[in-house]
């Protein structure tokens, strides 16, 4: 009986597991050079897409009261990914900046894929532990965070994102008609500053400066400088510099699926600077069943955002009464981002109709938006 039960615990994750494919396939892209360096981002952005168009959509929800024990196996993924991304990570930092096979295209080519599966993957994986109440569980979150150079994230997501969502006051909710090309640069200057000032605010509340030790961002920077010198004892110069694009691509990756994840999205300002609480509708939810397998449900955005404190096989799905939803899952969506006018002609209309449904007592949201924040946002 016991045994029958651990079966089917893992066999229910099993799915979520196919990430761990992605590490053997950057390598044989390194090993085999040319053409098979297509194959991490082929797989990662277009096979789970056409995997979506099979699969359809999963409007199944587990118990959100199973206790912990039972989920193991989902547990046990993202904390195995860590060393297993960190040794293909700086294995093929030595292997690739030391080779005579490949040329300086396919060097990069190697660092490229193994950008959208640190940033896809890895990055996703972290943003799953920080949020635990575990502490090794968020050192192995800073880890993963550290070997992209975007240690800062955590903060700026614990602190900044989910309290601030869908306001002027966080600036990773993207805004109506803000293309992902204005939104990128924008993003990274000020979630930097927003992250670190979150932190020198909760330390101000305690009489201490930021200087203090306990300062996340002196672990964050350690971290950081470690990963980088690792690098460079590896492989050089070169190692150091296909580290950099490795890095480059995964927070591209990253800043992707932010973009999507609230864009034209907002809460309701209530006066004297507070509004509504989070609620589902102020996340994009997607449902589709092989994309939410590779990104361990993280399209299920508008149910972390109302309850994040839940595991990611826990989360809930949303009809579209309760949630707005994506025509496509994020593989899909972070591609049309990338285009300006295919993003507006998908996601405006559905914007609208969403100001319509939950929002039809404000009539002039370039004016409401205008009187929410200084800034010129339409």
């Amino acid at each position: 009986m016991i045994a029958a039960a651990t079966l089917a615990r893992w066999q229910s994750a099993l799915p979520f597991w196919l990430s761990m494919l992605l590490l053997p396939l950057v390598w044989f892209g390194a090993i085999q050079g040319g053409w098979a360096l297509l194959l991490p981002p082929l797989v990662t952005w277009y096979l789970f897409s056409v995997l979506d168009g099979i699969f359809g959509l999963n409007l199944e929800n587990a118990d959100p009261e199973t206790p912990d024990e039972d989920l193991y196996w989902y547990r046990l993924l993202t904390s195995a990914w860590v060393p297993l991304q960190f040794c293909t990570l700086f294995g093929l930092i030595a292997y690739v900046s030391h080779s005579t096979h490949l040329n300086g295209l396919e060097k990069f080519g190697v660092f490229f894929g193994v950008g959208v599966v640190t940033g896809t993957i890895g990055i996703n994986y972290s943003h799953e532990l920080m949020h635990q109440r575990n502490h090794l569980e968020r050192w192995l979150g800073d880890i993963l965070l550290a070997m992209v150079l975007y240690s800062h994230f955590r903060s700026e997501h614990l602190l900044v994102h989910h309290r601030h969502v869908g306001t002027p006051r966080d600036p990773v909710t993207a805004r109506y008609n803000e293309g992902f090309h204005r939104f990128y640069p924008r993003v990274l200057k000020q979630c930097w500053f927003s992250a670190f000032r979150a932190e020198r605010e909760k330390l101000a509340k305690k009489n201490l400066s930021w200087q203090d030790r306990s300062n996340p961002f002196f672990r964050y920077w350690a971290l950081q400088a470690a990963m980088l010198a690792l690098a460079l004892l590896l492989g050089g110069g070169t190692g150091l510099l296909l580290f950099l694009v490795q890095a480059g691509v995964a927070i591209w990756q990253l800043e992707l699926v932010n973009y999507v994840e609230h864009y034209g999205l907002t809460r309701k300002h209530l006066g004297e600077g507070k509004y509504e609480h989070v609620r589902p509708h102020h996340s994009w939810n997607a449902a589709h069943k092989a994309s939410n397998w590779l990104l361990i449900n993280l399209q299920r955005h508008s149910d972390h955002h109302y309850r994040p404190d839940r595991r990611f096989p826990l989360l809930q799905t949303y009809t579209p009464a309760d949630a707005p939803q994506l025509p496509y899952g994020y593989p899909v969506m972070t591609v049309a981002a990338m285009i300006p006018p295919v993003w507006r002609r998908m996601m405006n209309p559905r914007v609208r109709r969403w100001r319509q449904m939950y929002y039809p007592e404000i009539t002039d949201w370039r004016s409401y938006n205008r009187a929410q924040n200084p800034m010129p946002r339409t």
